[in-house]
């Protein structure tokens, strides 16, 4: 990836700005790791290798949670909608909607 993470000239962002940066970057490729692993695991044929597939994306859901912790420590009203769309049963539009607007 290099540094086209930074979409303003990385010596005029602060040390936060650019740490932030590296851990959305990290958070994308993450994800796009665990894609790849379902799309990998969805056409194999060899149980063994499928399972050390599922194994690995174990992994990656691990580290995605981990930088998504790290980013949500950071921006506390992304934790605050966050709180008011997951882990709930219903629309999730809804609760999307109404999370984002009772957000401070």
């Amino acid at each position: 990836m290099g540094f086209d993470q930074y979409h303003e000239p990385a010596n005029e962002l602060p040390q936060e700005t650019r740490t932030f940066a590296r851990m959305i970057a990290a958070l994308g490729e993450e994800a796009e790791a665990i894609n790849w692993y379902e799309q990998r695991m969805s056409v194999e044929k060899d149980k063994t290798a499928k399972a050390i597939m599922k194994d690995a994306q174990k992994e990656e859901f691990k580290h995605f949670g981990m930088d998504l912790e790290f980013l949500l420590r950071q921006k506390p009203v992304w934790r605050e909608i966050l709180q008011g769309i997951l882990f709930k049963d219903g629309d999730i539009t809804k609760h999307a909607d109404e999370a984002e607007e009772n957000a401070d």
